[in-house]
C-alpha cells in the first residue's frame, strides 16, 4: 500500500479500532481522528494552516442541523417522558397487532421511523425509550432505532443528497430521483430483515419476511411514484405512511387483530386516563402539519425558508454553508414542542427535571456530531493552499482514497462503490456530504472503466445513507436517550456487520445493473 493512501487511511482506522476495539465514546473517537487528519494534512499532504483551521470550524458549523435535531428530539423526548404523554404512547403500541412481535418491530423501527424523521424529529433519541418500555434489552433499544434511521437516509436520498447529487453528474432532479429509486425496494427489505434480527433473531426474521416485503415494496414503490411525480421532499413522509399502511393490510389480510386495547396493568390503566391518544402525540402532530406546510412545493413557505431565508456563512470561499435556520428541523421540533406543553400539561417541576437531563446528555451528542462533521471537512480540503487551491490530485486525501481503492480493484471497482460510500458516510455522518466527497471521482473512475458513472456514483451516495446505522454521533443519541451510552460501543460493532450485509446487497444489484 501506497504511504499516501496508509496515511489518508489513518484517521479513519483510528476511529474504528477506538470505536470497536477500545470501545472509546464517540466524541473522544472522533476527536482522535479529527486531530490525527489535521496534522496529517499538514504535514504530509502540505495543507496550509489556515486552510485546516477554517474547515475545522465550517465542519462545525455544517454539523449544526444534525447535532442540534438529534438534540432537539431528545429533548421532545424528555417531556412527553416527564408528562406522561410517552406512556400513553407506549400503551397504544402494545396494543397495535398484539402478539405479532415481527409487525410490530417493522411498524415501529420502519414505518414509524421513516415516517417521524421525514417530519423533522430523530427516532434515534425518541424510540429507545419506547422500545425500553415495550421490553426490550437496551441493547435492541439502541441498535433498531438506528436501523430505523438508514432505512430513512434510504428515502431521504431523494431531497437535499439529490440535489447536490445532481449538480455533479449534470443529471436532471427527475433523472436523479429515478436513479435513487432503483434501490430502495431491495435495501429497504434488507434493511427490514436486519430489524427483524436484531429485533429476535433468525427466528423472527424467518416469520416476518412476508411483512418485511410488503413494507419493502409499499415504501420503495412510493419513491419511485413520488420521484416522478417531482415531489422529493415529502417522499419519506408517504412512504413511511404507505409502509404503516402495507403493515396493517398484511395483518388484516392474515385475520390478525389490527388493535386491541392493551391496557393490563394499573400503570397502563393511569396513562389512559391522564391523556387522550392525540393529546399524548400532540408535538408529533404538531410537527406533521409543520413540515407538510413548509415543504410542500405548492404553498410559498419552502420558497421562504429555503431559498430566501438561506442565511449562508462563507467560511471557505466559493463554499457557503446555507444554515437555513427556520427550515432546518431541530426548529420545528423545538416549536412544536414548546406549542404543544399546555396540551401535556407539562408543569415547572417536570421542566426543571427535564432541563436537568437534557443537560447532562446534549452536549455530547453535539460534539460528537461536530467533531465527525470536521473530520470530514479537514480531509476533503486536505492539500490546499493558502488560496484554497488543489495543486494536483495526489496532495488531498479523499483523492488519494479513491484512486487507490480504482487502481486495487480495478474492473471490480462498482462492486465496491457502495463500500466507498459507506466509509464517506461513516467519517461525516452525513450523506450529503459522502454524495459530495466522491461522486466527481466515481464519474472520472466510471469513464476510465466504461462504465455508467451516474450509476457508480448513485450505489455510492446509497451507501452513504445505508452508514447511518454505524453513524457514531446517532448511535450515541440512542444510548443516551436512555441513559445507556456504555452499550454504544457493543452496538456499534453489531451495526457495523449489517450494515456491510445491507452494502453487500446494494453492490450486488449494482453489478447486475451494468
Amino acid at each position: 500500500m501506497p504511504v499516501s493512501v496508509a496515511l489518508a487511511l489513518t484517521p479513519v482506522l483510528l476511529v474504528a479500532w477506538l470505536l470497536l476495539i477500545r470501545r472509546a465514546a464517540a466524541d473522544v473517537a472522533g476527536g482522535a481522528g479529527l486531530l490525527a487528519a489535521a496534522l496529517i494534512a499538514w504535514l504530509y499532504f502540505d495543507t496550509d494552516p489556515a486552510v485546516i483551521g477554517a474547515s475545522v470550524l465550517s465542519g462545525v458549523i455544517g454539523s449544526l442541523p444534525v447535532g442540534l435535531v438529534l438534540a432537539a428530539s431528545l429533548f421532545q423526548m424528555l417531556v412527553m417522558q416527564q408528562s406522561g404523554a410517552l406512556a400513553r404512547v407506549v400503551v397504544f403500541i402494545k396494543g397495535l397487532v398484539p402478539g405479532q412481535k415481527a409487525v410490530q418491530a417493522l411498524l415501529l423501527n420502519m414505518a414509524f421511523g421513516v415516517l417521524l424523521t421525514s417530519l423533522g424529529a430523530a427516532t434515534v433519541s425518541i424510540l429507545p425509550p419506547i422500545l425500553l418500555a415495550l421490553g426490550y434489552s437496551a441493547f435492541a433499544a439502541i441498535l433498531l432505532p438506528a436501523l430505523g434511521y438508514t432505512a430513512m437516509c434510504i428515502y431521504a436520498l431523494l431531497g437535499i443528497p439529490a440535489v447536490v447529487f445532481a449538480g455533479f453528474t449534470g443529471l436532471s432532479l427527475h433523472e436523479t430521483g429515478v436513479l435513487f429509486a432503483r434501490y430502495t425496494p431491495l435495501v429497504s427489505l434488507a434493511v427490514g430483515l436486519c430489524t427483524l434480527y436484531a429485533a429476535g433473531g433468525a427466528r423472527l426474521m424467518r416469520e416476518g419476511i412476508s411483512p418485511a416485503i410488503m413494507a419493502a415494496l409499499a415504501g420503495g414503490g412510493t419513491c419511485v411514484l413520488m420521484s416522478r411525480l417531482g415531489l422529493v421532499t415529502i417522499t419519506g413522509i408517504v412512504a413511511g405512511a404507505a409502509m404503516a399502511g402495507a403493515l396493517l393490510l398484511y395483518a388484516a389480510m392474515r385475520g390478525l387483530p389490527v388493535f386491541r386495547p392493551a391496557a393490563s396493568t394499573p400503570e397502563d390503566r393511569e396513562a389512559e386516563q391522564r391523556f387522550s391518544l392525540w393529546r399524548a402525540c400532540s408535538p408529533w402532530l404538531a410537527l406533521t402539519g409543520l413540515s407538510l406546510a413548509i415543504n410542500a412545493p405548492f404553498l410559498p413557505f419552502f420558497q421562504l425558508v429555503f431559498r430566501d431565508w438561506a442565511m449562508p456563512v462563507t467560511i471557505i470561499p466559493g463554499a457557503p454553508e446555507y444554515t437555513r435556520p427556520f427550515w432546518q428541523a431541530y426548529f420545528w421540533v423545538a416549536v412544536s414542542t414548546f406549542v404543544c406543553l399546555p396540551l401535556l400539561r407539562t408543569n415547572r417541576a417536570q421542566l426543571r427535571a427535564v432541563a436537568g437531563i437534557f443537560r447532562r446528555r446534549a452536549w455530547r451528542i453535539i460534539l460528537s456530531t461536530a467533531v465527525f462533521f470536521a473530520l470530514a471537512y479537514v480531509m476533503n480540503h486536505s492539500g490546499k493552499n493558502a488560496a484554497w487551491v488543489l495543486p494536483a490530485p495526489g496532495d488531498n486525501m479523499i483523492d488519494v482514497l479513491a484512486l487507490g481503492a480504482a487502481a486495487l480493484f480495478g474492473s471490480l471497482y462498482p462492486a465496491i462503490t457502495p463500500g466507498i460510500g459507506l466509509l464517506a458516510g461513516f467519517v461525516s455522518g452525513s450523506q450529503t456530504s459522502a454524495v459530495a466527497m466522491f461522486t466527481k471521482l466515481h464519474m472520472t473512475t466510471a469513464g476510465n472503466l466504461g462504465v455508467a458513472g451516474p450509476l457508480l456514483a448513485a450505489a455510492s451516495a446509497v451507501g452513504g445513507g445505508i452508514a447511518g446505522v454505524v453513524s457514531p454521533a446517532k448511535i450515541l443519541a440512542a444510548a443516551a436517550s436512555i441513559d445507556r451510552p456504555e452499550e454504544a460501543p457493543a452496538v456499534m460493532r453489531v451495526a457495523f456487520i449489517l450494515a456491510l450485509i445491507i452494502t453487500c446487497v446494494c453492490a450486488a444489484m449494482t453489478c447486475g445493473w451494468l
